[in-house]
């Protein structure tokens, strides 16, 4: 596959997560509610989770902001629900490591749609825009831990 075909195809993915976001919503009033935003670009996220014996059960998301920044709140609670709280944040710290330019070296965990934002990389003023999700459920595992 070319590379124009492949950033046509991770646009694709990425439109698909901002215009039919998986997991927008909120949980139960005992989940942990995270509220994250970007003040250089007005992206706003709250992240909910369940997080039961160090298992994420459940992830949902609200907020508004870019495409970028909804759709990888959208692919993040979707990879997240049902991982260990550790594997979730090896998850974190792949996505930011990808976000930064590096090489991932973590293949025992699959980013999935995830790997559609490598190419944000490529504009550094994006990289919070995609991290925010990421950074909020960050806070929110660690605060149960």
């Amino acid at each position: 596959m070319s590379f124009d075909n492949l950033d046509t195809l991770y646009r694709q993915v990425i439109m698909d997560h901002y215009k039919n976001p998986r997991n927008r919503g909120t949980l139960a009033d005992d989940a942990l509610t995270i509220d994250m935003n970007n003040p250089t670009c007005g992206d706003r996220i709250q992240v909910h989770l369940q997080v039961d014996d160090g298992i994420v059960q459940d992830a949902k998301f609200e907020g508004e902001g870019c495409s970028i920044s909804l759709s990888s709140a959208s692919m993040m609670t979707q990879a997240i629900k049902g991982k260990a709280v550790d594997d979730a944040l090896k998850m974190s710290k792949m996505f930011s490591g990808m976000m930064l330019g590096e090489e991932m070296e973590n293949e025992d965990l699959d980013l999935g749609d995830i790997e559609a934002l490598q190419g944000v990389s490529k504009f550094p003023a994006r990289i919070k825009c995609a991290t925010l999700a990421w950074k909020a459920m960050e806070k929110g595992v660690g605060e149960e831990q």
